[in-house]
């Protein structure tokens, strides 16, 4: 062990209490080797077979190059012409209480126990600009007495669990599962062969539809199934349709084109796919955040596009590589480029139309994607995952993560009624990615859970950069299920009930993908 082989190689054996040996020192400190928790510093020891591990990933906010007051965030804005391009921000922040060093960003929600100290009970407090936590709300404390029954069993608050194939926690007594179409051990030859692997076993075909949570399902049947009512879809995918039409705002105010998922509940608050901006704002006060429209013509921000009555393309600089080729998005929509598709931290399937339901279960065959082309995979350091509804596998470190809706819900009560989307959740979460090689992407799955992509930016990334992302993915599973302070204190993430990281899994799907596509 390496309790052993330290003790023998490093020690002074001239101290070492009576009749005791490197063997006996270790047995009691440590009994038995914990190879799950504990890492061996075996590969530690030796030179890195990485080329170059230090060009390949960096970790620009470790050491903190930041003032005291401020956040240190990974640059992935880029620079503007004639700045000093550093790779990390500094961002003004605030200490989350007189005694601790836990700095959050400015103009950030957080979510902290009340004074009281009482279980369950939170504030959500805003941090101000003068670098202070101000406008604290208290929430209705969660009932961590609450249990769910599942199958005549009692399950505690906080825990995560299995029924059948889908993954399920228990949050203040409210039961929440992933939406997964199962089959079992007993299921019938007939049962077999009439599985689709789709939720609800809906027919595998591609009508979509969008639901006024913003999200395109790929039929009718998909819809109703994760609770959408008739009157809560209409035929076609979301990105097809103008939110504008109805000019639904006022004269001096012009409507544009604002997409979201939402994960809070419709029924409460209205999931706008719009904002209403004024038509004699100066966009020269406004921030430069560059935009590229869809005749390849960048501004230095939406409002200055909008105001030249043109179309915006994606978010960000204009990109030559960005040609107007559709690409299908993971979750379902087609996009005018892969530029747009990223803009909307959405990963790319594959290039073309979507026009399939891609692998959702390793039970079912799905012969549309037989007509998909996908991207070749690096043959180093890939462990290939496909995403649910995907045809194609990619690089990536997945996580499949479940969230309470009563949580969000009461969050969205606090923030003036703002429903909180997908996006809300990745950008929240790519601050606690801490490797600029790697970004943030993901979706609402159509089996009602959050898929989130950790996936190198590099075309081309090298085997530590893959490497590198996996081990992020980890990182955030890791602490969504111990409930992390450093994760939980951010507005909306602490609804977050469980994630499963879901690369082996995936891992399995791939070759089986594989085989069908090889017959």
């Amino acid at each position: 062990s390496d309790c052993v082989e330290i003790l023998t190689n490093c020690a002074d054996h001239s101290k070492f209490p009576t009749e005791r040996t490197a063997e006996t020192i270790c047995n009691l400190l440590s009994p038995s080797d914990d190879l799950k928790n504990c890492i061996p510093l075996k590969k530690y020891l030796a030179p890195s077979p990485f080329h170059s591990p230090v060009e390949e990933v960096i970790h620009p906010c470790n050491p903190n190059a930041c003032p005291n007051n401020h956040v240190c965030e990974v640059n992935r804005k880029g620079c503007q012409a004639g700045q000093d391009c550093l790779p990390y921000l500094c961002v003004p922040g605030c200490k989350l209480g007189e005694a601790s060093d836990f700095l959050v960003q400015q103009d950030t929600l957080i979510q902290l126990p009340v004074a009281s100290g009482e279980m369950g009970c939170y504030r959500v407090c805003t941090c101000g600009p003068s670098g202070r936590l101000e406008n604290c709300l208290e929430m209705p404390c969660i009932d961590v007495q609450k249990t769910c029954i599942v199958g005549g069993q009692r399950k505690s608050h906080g825990t995560s669990f299995k029924v059948d194939c889908n993954t399920c926690s228990c949050f203040a007594g409210e039961l929440i599962c992933s939406n997964r179409q199962c089959l079992s051990e007993y299921s019938s030859r007939l049962d077999r062969s009439m599985f689709t692997g789709l939720p609800c076993n809906c027919a595998d075909q591609f009508v979509p539809v969008c639901a006024h949570n913003g999200r395109t399902y790929p039929s009718a049947c998909v819809a109703r199934c994760v609770g959408m009512q008739d009157n809560r879809f209409e035929f076609g995918p979301c990105k097809s349709k103008d939110p504008c039409t109805s000019n639904p705002c006022s004269k001096s105010q012009r409507c544009i084109a604002k997409p979201k998922v939402c994960l809070t509940s419709i029924a409460l608050f209205e999931c706008d796919q719009f904002e209403c901006i004024s038509k004699s704002m100066n966009c020269e006060l406004l921030p430069a955040e560059p935009v590229c429209d869809t005749e390849n013509v960048e501004y230095s921000n939406r409002c200055a596009l909008y105001q030249r009555s043109k179309s915006l393309s994606y978010m960000g600089p204009c990109q030559d590589i960005c040609r107007q080729q559709p690409v299908c998005g993971h979750n379902g929509e087609t996009y005018d480029n892969v530029c747009a598709a990223y803009s909307d931290r959405v990963a790319v399937d594959y290039t073309g139309p979507c026009q399939a339901v891609g692998i959702l279960s390793d039970c079912n065959s799905h012969p549309e994607c037989s007509s998909v082309t996908c991207s070749v995979l690096p043959s180093d350091g890939c462990k290939p995952v496909t995403p649910p509804g995907a045809c194609c596998p990619l690089c990536a470190g997945m996580l499949r993560v479940l969230w309470s809706k009563d949580q969000l819900d009461s969050l969205a009560k606090l923030n003036e009624g703002r429903p909180v989307s997908v996006h809300d959740i990745i950008y929240t979460l790519r601050l606690h990615v801490s490797v600029p090689q790697c970004d943030v992407f993901g979706y609402l799955s159509i089996e009602s859970d959050l898929v989130i992509l950790i996936i190198p930016i590099d075309q081309d990334p090298t085997t530590l950069q893959i490497e590198a992302c996996n081990k992020e993915a980890e990182k955030i599973d890791s602490l969504i299920q111990s409930g992390s302070p450093a994760l939980m204190a951010h507005v909306p993430l602490s609804a977050l009930t469980t994630s499963q990281d879901k690369s082996v899994f995936n891992l399995l799907l791939s070759y089986r993908w594989n085989e069908l596509r090889n017959g």
